[in-house]
């Protein structure tokens, strides 16, 4: 199928008036098709997430797309958006325990790795030419932060992911739900051909902050919650960690370095409290403007589009105002310019989206400058339940 060219991205000035015509908006070429949160969809319970391409360096046109369905588990597209597989994710150890429920992924050479948020395990599988996936798991894959099996349950586990090669290490970097840690891993063969995971350190964000007025602020969130982190990507050429916190904003973390808050959510330092009513977090005082102005919580998905001599952009989801914010990957992270995805005729438009993953690889015809990838958390029209999917951009 011919797909007719659409630019991807108008740039739009910073601090400038946002476009006032759709046309000026990037569109998809095209989407996968929609996942339901329900137990009577196919897969049940699926809310896609986060996604992630994997190049096929012998024959760039039948590369894949990875996307996480939560519950649903792996699902693997190709270029024209066709779902090839679906990989359940593992059901529960025992009555009453969690589900696996595969939040992140991310590839590096032939293997998919995948954080499960459900049983606290890094899942990998190893993508084969015929873009086949088969699990290499380790078998005895310890919890990734969690103590006990019983602690699994209380789901503060594996999050965010990403993973990238480090000076001949197979590198992830993985967060933990309703904390402020990330650990980095090691990814290790095993016998059998197997993967497992060695840990390598632990970096920790702030989740208080000082202001410039002298005053103290922490992040709302539900009781017992400290604010987390997601979207994460490794900048293997630079060595640095981009991990989004997700009620803070972007940190640039360099390997082996002290954590720098490149920018800042709109809401940052404004007064919150949490309404045991509502179970919501609402003002509790003025905004005393502290804040960026790019960024509406939550920050969310990163990625890195790579350029000549270590060059290139880190995309970044604003998912509060379902904005994309750009930044130049080096000098300072100076913002480059926003955009908002629009619809076609064919294709839905994109809404708070979690996950971004984008390559400059030139991917066959139809991507001949490579493929940027939305996860779309509102998928129209609903279809009987909170309906998801992801979409594909040329870039």
């Amino acid at each position: 199928m011919r797909i007719t060219p659409l630019i991807l991205i108008v740039p739009l000035l910073l601090g400038g008036t946002p476009a006032a015509q759709a046309s000026q908006f990037p569109r998809p070429v095209l989407q996968t098709r929609a996942f339901v949160d329900d137990p009577a969809a196919t897969p049940a319970n699926a809310d896609a997430d986060d996604p992630a391409i994997w190049v096929n360096r012998a024959d760039p046109a039948r590369s894949l797309v990875l996307g996480t369905l939560k519950e649903g588990g792996l699902a693997a597209f190709d270029l024209g958006g066709r779902e090839l597989a679906t990989l359940p994710a593992p059901a529960p150890p025992s009555p009453g325990a969690a589900p696996g429920r595969f939040n992140n992924v991310d590839v590096v050479d032939d293997l998919a790795v995948v954080s499960d948020r459900g049983r606290d395990r890094i899942r990998v599988y190893r993508i084969g030419g015929d873009r086949s996936l088969t699990d290499v798991t380790d078998p005895a894959a310890p919890p990734v932060f969690s103590a006990s099996e019983s602690e699994v349950d209380e789901q503060r586990t594996a999050y965010g992911l990403a993973v990238a090669e480090l000076g001949g290490r197979r590198v992830v970097a993985v967060s933990r739900r309703h904390e402020t840690r990330i650990a980095l891993l090691e990814l290790t063969d095993l016998p059998g051909g197997h993967v497992g995971t060695q840990p390598l350190t632990t970096v920790d964000l702030p989740e208080r902050f000082g202001l410039p007025d002298g005053t103290t602020w922490t992040p709302c969130g539900d009781p017992g919650e400290r604010p987390q982190i997601e979207g994460m990507v490794l900048d293997a050429t630079h060595r640095v960690l981009y991990a989004a916190q997700e009620d803070v904003g972007i940190w640039r973390i360099p390997l082996g370095g002290a954590p720098e808050l490149m920018d800042k959510v709109r809401s940052f330092g404004a007064p919150a409290r949490y309404d045991e009513e509502t179970e919501e977090c609402v003002p509790d005082g003025p905004d005393p403007g502290f804040g960026g102005t790019r960024l509406t919580a939550d920050a969310e998905g990163l990625t890195i589009a790579e350029g000549p001599r270590g060059s290139g952009q880190l995309y970044a989801s604003s998912q509060g105002d379902s904005r994309f914010v750009v930044y130049d990957r080096t000098g300072g992270n100076k913002p480059l310019y926003e955009f908002t995805v629009g619809s076609t005729a064919r294709t839905d438009s994109v809404e708070h989206s979690d996950g971004a993953a984008v390559t400059t690889t030139p991917l066959g015809r139809d991507f001949p400058r490579g493929l940027l990838v939305l996860h779309d958390g509102e998928r129209r029209p609903e279809q009987g339940g909170p309906t998801t999917g992801f979409v594909y951009l040329r870039r």
